[in-house]
């Protein structure tokens, strides 16, 4: 399973690439306004960091000014992968981008009949949002296992990119599910990374090397 990590912040990203950990990043326009710099300006360096796709969301909502800005995104960096939301214009512009060979990640999918859809409409990645859905009560994992299995019965291409992880459980079975990728904020990430009773062995094992010494 690969691993994006889910912000535009350049040192959490730097910090994680130089583990080895990272296959793309994932941003959207709330991440990037955080840092107060230009989208194009934290692309451009986000690009250079991380050797993967790199998502950066268009902002319209109509087919051919959503294709418009794509389009000018895609001319960034070549890893740069347009983010479009799972509207009817939004499966529209992912069709016609595709069409002239630009990445699409097609965003805000809560439903396996959705990520169908976007398939069909030739997506790069699909993007369903388990953690919302478990805030309304519902079961995101269960989407994601849906849309796992309608791909697999189909063969289709799309690349199902679990988000809006929201805890490591949430990591733990999406990769059990079949995941092919992961996007996951920074502070889940170190999560990840760290176990007490990884740090617990490692204070004993020093302890217990300085007593010999």
């Amino acid at each position: 399973m690969k691993f994006f990590i889910d912000t535009a912040d350049t040192d959490a990203i730097r910090r994680f690439a130089a583990m080895g950990l990272l296959d793309g990043v994932t941003t959207n326009p709330s991440l990037i306004a955080k840092t107060g710099r230009s989208r194009e300006e934290v692309i451009v360096e986000v690009c250079d960091l991380v050797d993967g796709p790199v998502s950066a969301e268009v902002v319209a909502v109509e087919r051919q000014a959503m294709v418009d800005e794509g389009l000018a995104l895609a001319e960034i960096h070549p890893n740069v992968t347009v983010k479009v939301p799972l509207i009817p214009d939004g499966l529209a512009a992912c069709r016609e981008m595709t069409a002239s060979n630009v990445k699409v990640n097609v965003t805000l999918c809560f439903s396996p009949v959705q990520a169908l859809l976007a398939a069909k409409a030739g997506a790069t990645f699909i993007s369903p949002f388990i953690g919302r859905l478990d805030d309304l009560g519902q079961d995101g994992l269960e989407l994601v296992a849906d849309i796992r299995e309608i791909y697999d019965n189909y063969g289709l291409e799309t690349e199902l990119l679990v988000a809006s992880i929201r805890s490591t459980a949430h990591v733990r079975y999406a990769a059990k599910l079949g995941a092919d990728v992961v996007t996951v904020p920074p502070k889940i990430m170190d999560q990840l990374i760290h176990h007490p009773l990884t740090d617990t062995g490692l204070k004993q094992f020093l302890a217990d090397h300085e007593a010999q010494q």
